[in-house]
């Protein structure tokens, strides 16, 4: 448990400081630097199945020649846990059986793992254990066991060790939960809305309302958004062709009623095969059935487990489920077939209408399907969307596409609508963490119920942070729905979010949006944008919403990103004189930045420092520098010569820390000759460097001139008594001075113990 939880810890620095959206070559993600050759490599990438399937198409075409093996399996079709498998079942007759020497072929594989890739596509189906169960056989590879003890053998190096795997899995799910060593974690990102356009312009490619497509789908700016996802963006557009096809002039406003009208248009051209009685119970048992897979966090099930012969003929004629064949078991020869959902979001649907139809399903009870609980609880289902769809069929019983699929009636219906809505009056929204309160957002949206958008916009919070949290367009897009719905003004902060450069905008238009926090790269790229369009205005507004107050640097790119800032500055020159209004070309954030943390460690510390240096005096109200890193900074003498040459800049600064950072009586004496020119310095620590009695001396020195210093730490150094005299000495002349803390192990505590007894402001 412990290890899981280290790893997790690890997992939420990287992408607290690395989700910085980087182009990534198909090639280069097989290599993981400092990987060890003869071990399995573990590879996961969150989001989009599709890349794995251009990687299989690319390996067939001859790239990836390191592989002489890919193996691609669906999560869902080989998870079920009453299935058991082999290592060599699973390969060789799942996947694909050799025509002749299986037992050759696999006795290769076992030899040559490192030319192995396994891929296991939807891995998010292994929710239900908090770790995988122990491989204990001394012949794993030939040992038969689920699929989840299998893939525990292979990450755990006990099977075909040296190979690699390569997992998916939905941005939003935590992998360090199942696997405690992750060797590389790549983001996919989905389609930009120019990327959007084209798609769905090659869609309808040549058909005569193509032009009409378009502009129907961008009309509806929610779907819109939602067409980053390339499986929705197809999604959106067969059913954008059949509504054209229909003569119809929109499409559907939500996700609820898209569904709706897809599953419509679905059973309605075959209907004279079945009664619409047929097809309403027919639909309602697979909802039962999608609904009970989804509590086992399965979307797959044997031909047989169907509860009639109907109901699978139905779901298998109108596309709702898709068929798949299991390996055939070594000893018999028997073949199994299997159906699995057409996609994640179907099965999601059918399980919000099943919650909706079941009689045995009270109407208080809706409410703790929904995923707003409080923070200490878990959400209720695997099926993440159902809330979604729950909260939006609550609200359609007018509807006649959803009147086609119920007998209930409209009192019925009603009622349980109010106990939505006395629920969510009743819920503490502040209280939610970020992702509980986006979740929200969608569960109301897909109502499109007034009051409650209303009753949710009001009763935010002023201060929103989304930091650390993945937002994808259609969040962006519910988010910016219900914030320009409120009175209230907002600060937004959008760190690490991977928000992108559209949703970016859209939000920091807003009127009520007074201020904002966001990767300061990302804020640069729009701020460019801007320019290049000619939208000043909207640039100059941006400028004046934007906080970079506190800045805490980890990296050399957020050294990299100030220093753009700070040539941004010099840009904004040119676009003043074009603004109305607009009488300066300073940046509020660089002018407003008091706080600056420095954290680069060992590595990159004194590169990253000097660098830093350079456009320190641009910030003319920082107050606060803390150089102090965990990791160690060590800019040593040459960062405090550097430093030093500056400080005459450095007008308002108020305190400065430099501990550990290795700086030795070279570097104390340069600081010391120009620390008086620091007229506002109020602390300075030197805690735990190299500093000794001749650095201790010099300091003494100008401890009289530094008229505003109230506090000294010299703690931890190599100063003796002889250094602690010249320091308390001095002290005498220094009464602005309040505090000296200068504990060191060389010090005897008798003499340290005798100098806090002439003078109270010396610690002990």
């Amino acid at each position: 448990k412990n290890s899981v939880k280290v790893m997790e810890k690890e997992l939420v620095t990287c992408n607290l400081q690395g989700k910085e959206k980087a182009a990534l070559e198909r090639s280069q993600i097989f290599q993981i630097p400092g990987g060890k050759k003869l071990e399995t490599k573990v590879i996961v990438v969150l989001g989009k199945s599709i890349f794995f399937q251009k990687i299989c198409q690319d390996w067939s075409n001859g790239e990836f020649s390191l592989f002489e093996f890919v193996f691609w399996f669906e999560w869902k079709q080989i998870s079920m846990p009453e299935k058991r498998y082999s290592l060599k079942d699973l390969l060789l007759e799942f996947f694909v059986k050799p025509q002749e020497g299986s037992n050759e072929v696999f006795e290769y594989i076992l030899q040559n793992p490192a030319k192995v890739l396994l891929v296991f596509d939807g891995f998010e189906g292994l929710h239900d254990n908090e770790n995988f169960p122990r491989c204990s056989d001394s012949e794993p590879d030939k040992e038969v066991c689920s699929i989840k003890e299998l893939l525990s053998g292979l990450i755990q190096r006990k099977i075909l060790n040296g190979c690699t795997l390569l997992l998916t899995t939905r941005p939003k799910d935590k992998v360090s939960q199942y696997v405690s060593k992750v060797d590389k974690t790549i983001e996919i990102v989905g389609f930009s809305p120019q990327q959007r356009e084209l798609y769905i312009t090659k869609y309808f490619e040549g058909l005569p309302y193509c032009d009409n497509a378009l502009k129907l789908i961008k009309d509806c700016q929610y779907l819109f958004s939602h067409c980053y996802s390339p499986v929705m963006c197809r999604f959106v557009c067969f059913l954008c062709e059949t509504v054209l096809e229909m003569g119809d002039k929109g499409l559907p406003s939500t996700l609820t009623t898209l569904f709706l009208k897809f599953v419509q248009q679905k059973l309605t051209p075959l209907q004279g095969d079945l009664t619409p009685m047929q097809n309403q119970e027919s639909l309602a048992r697979l909802a039962r059935i999608a609904w009970y897979l989804g509590e086992k966090h399965q979307s797959a099930m044997k031909s047989d487990l169907f509860p009639s012969k109907e109901v699978k003929e139905f779901a298998l004629k109108y596309g709702f489920v898709l068929p798949f064949a299991f390996p055939k078991h070594s000893d018999t020869g028997e073949e199994e077939f299997g159906n699995t959902f057409s996609n994640f979001a179907i099965q999601n649907f059918l399980g919000a209408l099943h919650l909706m139809l079941a009689e045995e399903i009270k109407d208080k009870s809706l409410t703790k399907y929904l995923s707003f609980p409080s923070k200490k609880k878990k959400p209720y289902n695997w099926l993440d969307l159902v809330p979604r769809f729950l909260a939006g069929l609550l609200f359609l019983q007018d509807d006649p596409d959803f009147c086609s699929f119920s007998n209930k009636d409209v009192k019925q219906s009603t009622k349980k609508q109010k106990t939505l809505l006395k629920y969510i009056r009743r819920l503490q929204i502040n209280d939610l963490c970020p992702e509980r309160l986006l979740e929200l957002f969608h569960c109301i949206y897909e109502t499109q119920n007034n009051y409650l958008l209303q009753h949710v916009a009001l009763r935010l919070k002023p201060d929103l942070s989304f930091l650390g949290v993945v937002l994808t367009p259609p969040d962006v897009h519910v988010l910016h729905s219900i914030l320009k719905r409120s009175r209230k003004e907002f600060s937004l902060d959008l760190q690490n979010s991977s928000i992108d450069m559209q949703g970016l905008k859209d939000l920091i238009g807003l009127k009520n949006v007074a201020s904002f926090r966001a990767s300061l790269r990302d804020t640069i790229r729009l701020w460019k944008s801007l320019e290049q369009a000619k939208e000043y205005e909207l640039l100059r507004m941006s400028t004046e919403k934007f906080v970079l107050d506190p800045f805490k640097a980890k990296t050399m790119k957020d050294i990299s990103d100030l220093s753009d800032l700070v040539e941004m500055q010099k840009m904004m020159i040119s676009c003043v004189q074009d603004v109305s209004g607009w009488n300066s070309y300073e940046i509020p954030a660089i002018r407003n930045l008091r706080k600056l943390e420095f954290a680069l460690g060992q590595v990159c510390g004194l590169q990253g420092f000097l660098k830093l240096v350079g456009i320190l005096a641009a910030f003319p109200s920082l107050q606060h520098l803390d150089l102090e890193a965990l990791s160690e900074n060590d800019i040593g003498d040459e960062g405090a010569k550097s430093l030093s040459e500056i400080f005459p800049k450095l007008t308002s600064l108020e305190t400065l820390n430099l501990s550990q950072n290795k700086i030795t009586d070279v570097g104390a004496e340069t600081l010391a000759k120009a620390l008086p020119s620091l007229s506002s310095l109020k602390t300075l620590s030197l805690y735990n460097n190299s500093i000794c009695d001749f650095g201790a001396e010099n300091l003494a020195k100008i401890l009289p001139a530094m008229a505003s210093l109230r506090v000294l730490d010299v703690q931890y150094n190599k100063i003796t008594d002889v250094g602690a005299q010249q320091l308390t000495d001095s002290l005498r002349r220094c009464p602005h001075i309040k505090n000296l803390l200068m504990w060191n192990p060389s010090i005897p505590y008798g003499v340290l113990e005798h100098l806090h007894q002439l003078d109270s402001r010396i610690s002990v």
